[in-house]
């Protein structure tokens, strides 16, 4: 087993876009890829700082400090104090924190807190044309924040309302700023009355095709996708399953509820050695028009994006 070392600065100045200018692309400082298994944690815990500050939980790539769904109405205030009282205290690190206000209200009181530029940014959740004008209003980028909006409404089933998203992402200014676009599945799940199984992966379902249609919508136009929570904690072999599935649409970073997750989804992340040959091979500057290697087929001119992407995460991942 060899793994790579990550350079985090340097890589973030080495851009793969030139590997495949036909897309388009709007590459941001930082990429998705960091992101990695993304854990969520209720706002209002009492050991927020410690795992904001990424001791609790080292291996932790990135976190997402909640204060919607995982959080009660009535906990809201503390949610809230807690964060007013983390933020000043916070510190540079690797850790890559976001914080998911609860609406654009409560994203208004965000942006106004001492200190709230130590996060790199927010996930907005129930993101959709309804409603986008709400947080377009209350938005405040002094601090260039990135943004993580959720596609978990019934939006998200309409093909046609999502192309129209996702030209108003242009229309706006934010596609730079849209880090990537997170599926909420759980959400679409329950808009569809369907809980799956702890054996089922999310591909098991109807959400198949909804999650097919997303990646055939934004992933063109340069956006990323990240993927949606496995709720099981018990069944790591189908999580395993979904990651590999995940990826195989085209999905990158993945919501984990529980840090046992971690692990599972970063595994999965890492690359194989054939994969890792074949993709140094096709961005070779030399490399022929079509040659084979480990039995395939390959091809620089379109297979560049994906061996870009495999470079990308074995960068960060490592090679198996």
């Amino acid at each position: 087993m060899s793994v790579i070392p990550v350079c985090f600065r340097t890589f973030l100045q080495d851009s793969p876009d030139g590997f495949y200018p036909q897309y388009p692309q709007i590459k941001p400082a930082l990429s998705a890829i960091y992101l990695g298994a993304s854990l969520y944690a209720p706002a209002h815990r009492a050991d927020l700082a410690e795992i904001a500050s990424g001791y609790k939980f080292p291996q932790l790539r990135s976190i997402i400090l909640c204060t919607e769904d995982a959080v009660h109405e009535q906990d809201l205030p503390l949610a809230l104090a807690n964060l007013a009282a983390l933020l000043p205290a916070l510190e540079p690190g690797p850790l890559l924190r976001f914080i998911r206000p609860r609406n654009p209200a409560v994203l208004q009181k965000l942006l106004q807190m001492d200190g709230i530029e130590q996060i790199q940014g927010f996930v907005l959740p129930k993101f959709g044309l309804h409603g986008l004008t709400d947080w377009l209003r209350v938005w405040d980028n002094r601090h260039r924040h990135w943004l993580m909006p959720i596609l978990e409404t019934a939006e998200a089933f309409d093909r046609r309302k999502m192309e129209l998203l996702r030209d108003r992402l242009e229309e706006y200014g934010w596609r730079d700023q849209v880090l990537c676009l997170r599926i909420g599945g759980n959400d679409l799940l329950n808009l569809l009355g369907i809980r799956r199984g702890r054996t089922a992966t999310v591909y098991d379902t109807p959400l198949r095709n909804v999650i097919a249609d997303l990646a055939c919508i934004f992933l063109p136009a340069g956006h990323q996708l990240s993927a949606p929570v496995f709720e099981y904690l018990d069944a790591p072999e189908t999580l395993a399953r979904e990651v590999e599935l995940d990826l195989l649409h085209g999905l990158m970073g993945k919501t984990a509820i529980h840090p046992a997750q971690i692990s599972v989804i970063e595994n999965g992340y890492r690359v194989g050695h054939d994969d890792y040959e074949m993709a140094t091979a096709v961005l070779a500057h030399d490399a022929a028009a079509v040659f084979r290697l480990h039995d395939t087929f390959c091809e620089p001119a379109t297979h560049r994006r994906w061996a870009a992407g495999v470079l990308e995460r074995a960068r960060v991942f490592g090679v198996a």
